[in-house]
């Protein structure tokens, strides 16, 4: 039977890929997400894309040879998310756990396991105590078994430490093992050590020695917060399926956010990808990005803080004068229209008689100016006495009743 590889095809046809680690790569950023959280997730992150979920999203369910629950975790996700995603299981190059991830996915459409190799020197030694190209040739090795334990599996290999491997080698084994039947060949940064140029640089030279019918994948972690960039590096150099995590969870620092790259990539393709790339099937609906990013933050603890980008609690919220006058000019887009969040007026110590009057307003009270300006200066005495920025509208809303109930002329 011929295997029928959408993420494979997805890539070679233009198509942006998301590779989504937070529940497996996560989970070493001292995570863990419930089975039941798995199957959500997964099915959530596929219907940012609607019907074609399976061919833009792979989600990788977890690691089967950690335990037996995990094993149970990951089949789960294989039955329950089939047709959201295209599944993935995760593991060492070792044929026992390679047997273990090809069962945990087995049957599930579009299905596939990705198998960790070294790739650098330094790495070779201290995994599989190897040099380099007999831990690259054991991986074509486990390509071939992984092909024979069932066909209708799609195989693809992680080269660890990438960043620090030989490009040159790197081209030769990715050639050979996409010949024995993987679909991707992923670089990764493990340690997040990479700089954008030689990011590209590595992505480029591996690209053009690799040939036509390698189809690379990004990995690359964040601990020195260059993931966003080295994977729009690694885009750059015609790369379409890139690995990342919801709220940015991984090893370590992390990595580059789910929810960060699919917004750019949707709102800027022309810029990051060119002005004739068709990075979709569908357009993504990133209304659904901040209702799913709530829900991973929930589950493992994480939290939205007031500056994550794009789904953090401080996206289309207003505390100050000339930005409450004139939004558009102080956003980089609007998050009404393109998040579905509306607007919210935040009260703070910076607050101007606007921004008490518009908080006031929709507690339910018309303030006089006299009225504004004792509340202006109520809301930052307030403020600076509790070392509190913001005013909670139901304290503020105590306050303006006795406010305007007040005889006039009154203060206290």
């Amino acid at each position: 039977m011929v295997l029928v590889d959408v993420v494979r095809e997805s890539a070679i046809a233009g198509r942006v890929v998301l590779w989504e680690e937070s529940a497996r790569d996560g989970a070493q950023a001292k995570t863990l997400m419930t089975p039941g959280f798995r199957v959500a997730l997964a099915r959530e992150t596929g219907r940012v894309f609607g019907a074609d979920g399976p061919r833009h999203v792979v989600f990788a369910a977890g690691f089967p040879a950690v335990c037996a629950e995990e094993f149970e975790a990951v089949r789960r996700v294989a039955v329950e998310a089939e047709g959201a995603v295209s599944v993935a299981a995760v593991c060492r190059g070792a044929r026992r756990d390679l047997a273990q991830a090809v069962a945990s996915v087995r049957g599930s459409r579009h299905a596939r396991v990705m198998v960790v190799v070294p790739a650098s020197e330094a790495m070779a030694q201290v995994m599989v105590h190897r040099t380099a190209p007999e831990a690259l040739q054991a991986g074509v090795d486990l390509v071939k078994e992984a092909r024979d334990l069932d066909e209708e599996v799609a195989v693809d290999v992680c080269l660890a430490d990438a960043s620090r491997a030989d490009h040159a080698l790197m081209a030769l084994y990715a050639q050979t093992m996409t010949g024995a039947g993987a679909g991707l060949v992923v670089l990764a940064d493990t340690v997040g050590a990479q700089l954008p140029a030689a990011c590209g640089e590595m992505f480029n030279r591996v690209r053009a020695q690799a040939g036509g019918e390698v189809v690379l994948a990004s990995h690359l972690h964040n601990d020195l917060g260059l993931g966003l960039a080295n994977t729009l590096q690694a885009l750059d150099a015609g790369v379409r399926v890139v690995s990342s995590s919801w709220l940015g969870i991984a090893e370590r620092a992390g990595m580059v956010a789910t929810e960060q790259l699919l917004f750019l990539l949707a709102r800027h393709a022309d810029d990051l990808l060119g002005a004739d790339a068709v990075p979709w099937w569908a357009p993504p609906d990133l209304t659904r990005l901040p209702d799913i990013a709530r829900m991973v933050s929930e589950e493992t603890g994480v939290p939205l803080s007031v500056t994550t980008p794009i789904v953090g609690t401080g996206v289309g919220s207003i505390s100050t004068g000339t930005p409450f006058v004139h939004p558009e000019l102080f956003q980089p887009y609007d998050p009404q229209e393109v998040l579905g969040v509306a607007p919210r007026v935040v009260l703070t110590h910076l607050a101007s008689t606007r921004v008490v009057t518009s908080v006031a307003t929709g507690l339910g009270h018309t303030l006089d100016r006299e009225q504004t300006r004792a509340a202006m200066a109520w809301v930052k005495q307030r403020a600076y006495r509790t070392g509190q920025p913001v005013i909670d509208d139901t304290v503020f809303a105590d306050y303006l009743d006795g406010l305007t109930h007040r005889p006039a002329g009154t203060t206290s």
